[in-house]
């Protein structure tokens, strides 16, 4: 691989024991630097788990850097820096296999980073086991899950560039799933499940899939999620859909194709609600936040969260709606005081 140009400056080392990796493995990762990385992205040859990545940024010349990883996950939103400066910036990432949908392919062993941006220009990285980081485990359907192509995005996608060193999003959305599928399929909750830890956070939003699933099963599949991270220690977050793009003549999406109320006349967000509070879980209500923004946007200014104009789907977010719509999850994590406050992106 081709060395960086003058604009990325400095070694690019990998450093920190991995305790739980082989010695000669180990060896081979503290000999991992500028060699495993070009001017457009980094490779890094370590296991699977948590690892909290370290980036100086800035050049001779002024920069704008942005960092992605793995299945297209955006880590490190772009960053200015004025010519002959730099800035260090840190996040967390989790390295899985699959690496992206649970049921996808499984992509590339270690970690990737991409990196992008306006001018971008990387002066050093460092990458170390991540000890005491807390999961964020994401279960949902394609709305959520880390598209592996363009122009499609979730917003479990975009939602670590948000997220301070320390807290990791292992995302585990799967598209075409239902709760019903997702309860069945081994490769779904039977493989999540026992890697949900003490303290671990679980945001669950199901329901775009649940189209023939009665209310008393799509009732009971919900709390048995909430019963099965509570089992393991961990915090479950129940989260109620994004809309779907489908205006009424006047303007509003008080329809129940926006609303995600089934054939059966199931209304999906209604029953996360009831199962949300006689559960003690905390709520994230998306439906009611993104209809607010898609009404406010109006049936033109809300194409662009959407898939409308590549694909007219207005289901699918673009990355640009990802990226709003994981904003409104992390302002929402943060009202409730799930995660602490700040990006961290320093240091």
């Amino acid at each position: 691989m081709r060395r960086f140009s003058i604009a990325l400056l400095a070694a690019v080392t990998l450093s920190g024991a991995l305790s739980a990796v082989p010695a000669q493995a180990h060896d081979r990762q503290q000999s991992l630097g500028i060699d495993h990385c070009t001017a457009t992205a980094c490779h890094f040859d370590v296991p699977p788990g948590t690892y909290d990545v370290r980036v100086t940024l800035g050049g001779e010349a002024a920069s704008g850097t942005s960092i992605g990883g793995e299945t297209r996950r955006s880590l490190l939103p772009e960053t200015a820096v004025a010519a002959g400066e730099r800035v260090t910036r840190s996040f967390t990432v989790n390295v899985r296999t699959p690496e992206g949908e649970p049921t996808g392919p499984d992509g590339t062993p270690g970690l990737d980073l991409t990196l992008g941006g306006s001018a971008p220009a990387l002066a050093g990285i460092r990458v170390t086991p991540a000890l005491h980081a807390r999961q964020i485990i994401l279960i949902g359907d394609s709305t959520v899950c880390d598209q592996p192509g363009d122009p499609y995005s979730g917003w479990g996608q975009q939602l670590p560039q948000y997220l301070r060193r320390g807290l990791s999003v292992a995302n585990y959305a799967d598209s075409g799933e239902s709760t019903v599928t997702y309860l069945q399929n081994p490769q779904l909750w039977a493989t999540v499940q026992p890697l949900i830890r003490p303290g671990d956070l679980v945001l669950v939003q199901l329901a775009h899939n649940d189209k023939t699933t009665d209310e008393a099963t799509y009732r009971a599949n919900l709390e048995t999620l909430v019963a099965g991270i509570r089992d393991r220690g961990g915090e479950p977050v129940l989260v109620t859909p994004i809309v779907r793009r489908w205006f009424n003549a006047d303007g509003t999406l008080n329809n129940n194709t926006a609303l995600l109320v089934n054939g059966l006349g199931v209304d999906h967000p209604a029953v996360i609600r009831a199962v949300a509070a006689a559960e003690g879980v905390p709520l994230i209500d998306l439906t009611a936040k993104t209809k607010a923004l898609v009404e406010s946007l109006g049936v033109e200014g809300s194409k662009a969260l959407y898939l409308y104009n590549e694909k007219r789907d207005n289901t699918h977010t673009s990355a640009h709606g990802a990226f709003v719509y994981a904003g409104l999850v992390r302002d929402e994590l943060l009202a409730r005081h799930l995660v602490p406050e700040g990006k961290a992106r320093v240091g």
